[in-house]
């Protein structure tokens, strides 16, 4: 029997400012050495059959760094859209930004708005990239909307459950992910997916992302692989659901 393998995986993409400066180069230089390691992400997601993918790849907390280090990664980001796109496309990979995007420049937006435009129909793998997101927001954004549709009428308050909240977060429409990454050593999930990772297996590498590979990726998945996932329930009630 086939290893089982998570339909959703979220990858926090930790460690290229230290990979840099581990070498003498300004941190903007271990961003840039980062892309490489995404494109083999999807490249493995969809050689795998793995449906979603997630990569946080800019929080809201992010906007404090230095100016000059947030510059060079929207301009990284510009520049990233203009180049994937296109194998996106050829792989049949659908591409989506989640976050606050109004913070993003115009013209960012714009590229966000034409590479989900060119990719909207494609069924391989649902790509989400988190840029000016933070899971706080994500649900207070959520409630927002849910409030508003309650006081519209349209909604009685009483019929909100976690299903219908859930399809107010910015992962509506994709499973929550089953295996969560995240690369540099921290052992945190940073605000990042709070709701839909509330049953997610977590795997942490002292791997810096830039070094993040093929065999490394593989090693998360063996790790999934391994897991008892009972959502709460006991072995012996577990046994029992697989066998009905």
């Amino acid at each position: 029997m086939s290893a089982a393998l998570p339909r959703h995986v979220a990858i926090i993409m930790d460690g290229n400012g230290r990979w840099a400066e581990r070498r003498g180069l300004a941190r903007h230089a271990g961003h840039k050495e980062g892309i490489p390691a995404v494109r083999m992400c999807v490249e493995e997601c969809v050689r795998r059959g793995i449906k979603a993918l997630t990569l946080f790849a800019f929080s809201s907390e992010n906007w404090r760094r230095p100016p000059a280090e947030v510059s060079n990664l929207m301009t990284l980001f510009v520049d990233a859209l203009e180049r994937e796109v296109a194998d996106l496309h050829r792989n049949g990979v659908r591409m989506r930004i989640i976050g606050d995007r109004h913070a993003l420049s115009v013209r960012l937006q714009a590229r966000v708005a034409e590479a989900e435009r060119h990719t909207a129909g494609n069924t391989q793998l649902d790509l989400q990239i988190a840029m000016s997101y933070g899971g706080r927001w994500d649900i207070v954004q959520a409630a927002r909307r849910l409030a508003a549709t309650v006081g519209a009428g349209a909604l009685r308050a009483a019929d909100i459950d976690e299903a219908r909240f859930g399809a107010e977060l910015a992962l509506s429409g994709v499973p929550d992910p089953d295996l969560f990454i995240r690369t540099g050593g921290e052992r945190r999930i940073s605000n990042f997916l709070l709701w839909n990772l509330a049953y997610t297996e977590l795997w942490f590498t002292d791997t810096l992302w830039p070094d993040f590979d093929v065999a490394a990726f593989e090693a998360a998945l063996a790790h999934f692989a391994g897991r008892d996932r009972r959502y709460g329930l006991t072995a012996a009630q577990q046994g029992e659901a697989e066998s009905a």
